[in-house]
């Protein structure tokens, strides 16, 4: 029996539809949530998701800027245009895309950014306070997965999660979540990369797997455990000559064969890429509503 997909569409529709009463009350004191997004470069894959944003902001009534910036820009003019939106009170969440052209300092561009403004969580600030189990903006992309699991009734309690891939954007985050003492996590956690040998062995452990490594199809049916969860994050370009674009988007587990072993699976498109970008709408309204209390 295919396993049930869990539909990251629905659920993300149900995110935002959620967030609709608490915009209507912020705009009833006059004030409208901010999200201000710069970019260095054309990254095509970057401008596609820095355009899904602006849609789901525009859908919300949120408030969007695209700050679009050249390959060579020095760092020292992005520092500047980040510290002038710290300081701008109705720019409530601010978002660097990366990756950053080489003269940059990722780390330092991250550092620079108000941790209350730090919708993306990527500062260290909220990155500590992550691990510290303390309250903080979550990573989109592991936060939504966590979304996912609450609304598809999928408890991690006591479940053994492998997670392929270690980048600070959704592994590490991920394995953080999971592990936290509190209701809706409780898990215990393995985390592999490109060091971890017989990583097959270590994935047909899990009860629930967790993909975000960037490899197409890397995780295939003899890779899973019967009746496992199978939490898909890659988001990966493949050429295919069918198509009018010259190309798909396949996830990191090959999907057609893994669904008739797993018990749940997530697709690509269609996962958790929807989940992302509800989220950082969260962020940013959540952001909005801290900054009346400060």
């Amino acid at each position: 029996m295919s396993a049930k997909i869990i539909d990251g569409k629905a659920i993300s529709n149900q995110v935002m539809e959620d967030l609709k009463p608490r915009i209507a009350s912020l705009k009833e004191k006059g004030i409208i949530p901010g999200l201000t997004v710069i970019i260095v470069g054309k990254d095509p894959a970057s401008m596609s998701y820095i355009k899904s944003k602006g849609k789901a902001c525009e859908r919300l009534g949120i408030g969007s800027e695209t700050i679009m910036l050249k390959e060579n820009t020095p760092q020292n003019d992005l520092l500047a245009i980040i510290e002038n939106l710290n300081l701008n009170p109705r720019v409530h969440g601010i978002l660097v895309q990366l990756p950053l052209p080489d003269q940059i300092d990722d780390d330092l561009v991250l550092e620079s950014i108000s941790p209350a403004k730090d919708v993306d969580g990527f500062s260290p600030v909220n990155m500590g306070k992550l691990i510290a189990g303390q309250d903080c903006f979550v990573p989109a992309t592991p936060n939504g997965v966590m979304e996912m699991f609450s609304r598809s009734n999928i408890d991690p309690e006591g479940k053994h999660v492998v997670i392929i891939g270690r980048s600070n954007i959704v592994g590490k985050p991920m394995a953080a979540l999971l592990m936290q003492k509190k209701k809706g996590a409780n898990a215990t956690v393995t985390l592999c990369h490109s060091r971890t040998k017989n990583i097959p062995d270590i994935t047909r452990q899990a009860d629930i797997l967790i993909a975000a490594i960037g490899q197409p199809n890397f995780v295939t049916a003899e890779m899973v455990r019967p009746g496992a969860v199978v939490i898909d994050i890659g988001i990966n370009r493949v050429d295919d000559d069918s198509r009018e674009r010259g190309y798909r988007i396949v996830g990191d587990v090959d999907f057609e064969a893994v669904k008739e072993v797993a018990s749940a699976i997530t697709p690509v498109p269609g996962g958790v890429g929807r989940m992302t970008i509800a989220m950082l709408m969260k962020n940013t309204v959540q952001a909005c509503e801290n900054s009346l209390s400060q």
